[in-house]
């Protein structure tokens, strides 16, 4: 269920542009406006999960999606073989500024 004030539920919905490296019916990725890498990309699921300590017992999929298509992004943006950071930041205290739970991958440098 979409949370009306969320920005990433707005990005999903279409009523803010993106643009999406990918897109399925659970996830969608694409390019951080503010990154940290030389390639930064966030990994949102579909499903509006406020944060890593809101998941379910039933959410494990969507963590395993999130998961695997990173690995097949770095593949995508060529980092696989030189490396890439994965990291989720978990409420204000540790870095979340958009709380809509995403998966943050980063790379790229030489």
């Amino acid at each position: 269920m979409a949370n009306e004030d969320c920005i990433f539920c707005k990005i999903i919905n279409g009523e803010i542009p993106a643009d999406f490296l990918f897109e399925d019916d659970r996830q969608i990725v694409f390019k951080d406006i503010n990154p940290l890498a030389p390639i930064h990309l966030l990994l949102v699921p579909k499903k509006h999960i406020r944060s890593i300590n809101d998941l379910e017992n039933s959410d494990q999929a969507i963590i395993s999606d999130l998961i695997m298509r990173a690995k097949s992004m770095a593949e995508k943006m060529s980092v696989d073989k030189s490396g890439y950071r994965l990291f989720f930041n978990v409420e204000k205290g540790g870095g979340q500024e958009v709380f809509h739970l995403h998966l943050h991958l980063i790379g790229g440098w030489d």
